[in-house]
Order: C-alpha cells, then sequence, then structure tokens
C-alpha cells in the first residue's frame, strides 16, 4: 500500500508540474499582449520607485517606479527560450553521443565515453565567464555555455540505458536475424531510451532556466533584454537588499524556484511511468 500511495502522490505533483509548465508557457505567449512595452519603459511611470506592494502594483516597483508584476510577466518569454532552447541542444548532442558511447563496441563507444567524460569536468560558471571574454556577452552566449556544459550529463545517463537494452535477449535474437545497426537503434535502442532522455530533457530545462539567471546575475546576458536573471542584477545594483525592498528580489527568484522544481516533478513523473 505504501508503494501505491507513492506512486498516487508522484502522479499528482506530476501533473501538477505539467500545468505550471504549462501556465509558465501560456505567459510568455501572450506576454506581449499582456504587458505592452510601453508599460516597462521607465521613461512612461509616475509610480514611485522601490515602493512596496499594493493594489495598483501588487509586486511592487523597481528602482524607475516599474510594475515588478510586468516586469516578471516580460521576463518569461526571454527566460523560458533560453531554457528551452540550450536544452534542445545539450539534449540533441547528449543523446547522439550516449547512444553511440553504449551502442558502438570498443575503441569508438571508449571514444565517445571518453569525451562525456571531458565535458563532464567542465565547470559551467567559469566556462560560461570565459565565453563572455571571448564572445559577446548575450542570450546567444549564455545558450551556447549552458548546452555545452549540460549536454555530457545527459549523454552518461542515456549510455546506461543503452548498455542495458545492447544485452537484452530480443535484441539479440535481432541480430541474429541479420537486422543492421540502423535497424537496431531505430527499431529497439532508442525506443527504449526515449522516457529517459524525455526525464533527462525536463531537468536540463531546470538547469538551464536556473543557469541562465545565474549567468544574467553575473553580467553575461544582455542587457537590454529583460529576463529574470536580469532582473534580479537590476535588484542587486539598485540596492533592493539594504533598501529593504524584497519583493524586488523574491519576484524573479521564485519564478526561477516555481518553474525549476515544476521541471523536477515532471522528470520524476515520466521516470516513474517509464518504470
Amino acid at each position: 500500500m505504501s508503494g501505491a500511495r507513492r506512486s498516487i502522490r508522484l502522479a499528482g505533483r506530476g501533473r501538477l508540474g505539467f500545468l505550471v509548465l504549462g501556465a509558465f508557457v501560456l505567459v510568455a505567449v501572450a506576454a506581449p499582449l499582456l504587458v505592452p512595452a510601453r508599460a516597462v519603459s521607465p521613461l512612461r511611470q509616475t509610480s514611485p520607485a522601490l515602493a512596496p506592494p499594493a493594489w495598483q502594483h501588487p509586486l511592487g516597483t523597481d528602482e524607475h517606479g516599474v510594475s515588478v508584476l510586468a516586469l516578471v510577466v516580460r521576463a518569461t518569454p526571454t527566460s523560458l527560450l533560453v531554457g528551452l532552447v540550450a536544452t534542445v541542444v545539450a539534449v540533441a548532442i547528449g543523446a547522439t553521443v550516449g547512444v553511440l558511447a553504449g551502442y558502438l563496441p570498443g575503441l569508438p563507444g571508449a571514444a565517445f565515453a571518453r569525451l562525456t567524460t571531458a565535458f563532464l569536468v567542465l565547470p559551467q560558471v567559469p566556462f560560461a565567464v570565459a565565453m563572455g571574454a571571448v564572445l559577446t556577452p548575450g542570450t546567444t552566449t549564455v545558450i551556447i555555455a549552458v548546452a555545452l556544459t549540460s549536454w555530457a550529463t545527459v549523454a552518461r545517463t542515456v549510455q546506461a540505458g543503452v548498455a542495458g537494452v545492447v544485452v537484452q535477449p530480443h535484441l539479440e535474437r535481432v541480430r541474429a536475424l541479420g537486422a543492421g545497426h540502423p535497424y537496431q537503434l531505430r527499431a529497439h535502442v532508442v525506443p527504449a531510451v526515449l522516457p529517459l532522455i524525455l526525464a533527462n530533457a525536463s531537468l536540463t530545462v531546470a538547469n538551464a532556466v536556473l543557469a541562465e539567471a545565474t549567468l544574467a546575475f553575473l553580467g553575461l546576458g544582455d542587457p537590454a533584454v529583460i529576463s529574470w536573471g536580469t532582473m534580479l542584477r537590476h535588484a542587486a545594483t539598485a540596492g533592493a537588499a539594504t533598501a529593504g525592498a524584497w519583493w524586488y528580489l523574491l519576484a524573479p527568484g521564485a519564478a526561477v524556484i516555481v518553474v525549476v522544481l515544476a521541471c523536477g516533478a515532471c522528470a520524476r513523473q515520466i521516470e516513474a511511468a517509464r518504470g
């Protein structure tokens, strides 16, 4: 019974995670309609700076008198877009390398495995800072840095899953019947590890959103683009913490945390369904 109750709780959290992510996606799509550009323009504001939450501004205002709620909504498309694009790139690279490392025997598979190990120890933030010194700081730099430092985790997990699939008796029978490598990969190996890839994709979205906020806070993002990370950076620069403007820091930070937790719940649900 305890196992059944745990499964029910995981399913409930998973559904909640998907609903939360769906809500954020809807906000991101509708953000230009919900909050026009003039609503976040510092030159058009008449509200006091760093005003606490009130009926007019439920999440208070920033140092220019702009509604923090409006900024969070306008920042949602950028933060989610960076997370999704970086995830697509990281999962595409990681899944390909992981499948090849787990499927290919001998030296080729070992080479892909060693490549994965090399990138696993690559520190994300210092690598991104180094990239920012070489490339122009901006959204593209953040996406490249996050993708290059995230794919190895996906590859290592997928490699382990493929290694368990290739020794299954049914695949040995398929090989005995003369099936080629492309057919084995397309019809048996990749479908078997697809739920694992999807679960890792969900976790990679969480990591990418968190990394974007961290890197943008450090100044590697595009200062002209509103994201949750740039909001945190502007709040720190404006002295929101010392001024007691907790709402300015809480709103974008809470958005990042909620998305990360929702992605984790989705990943656990996908993994539970796989099992």
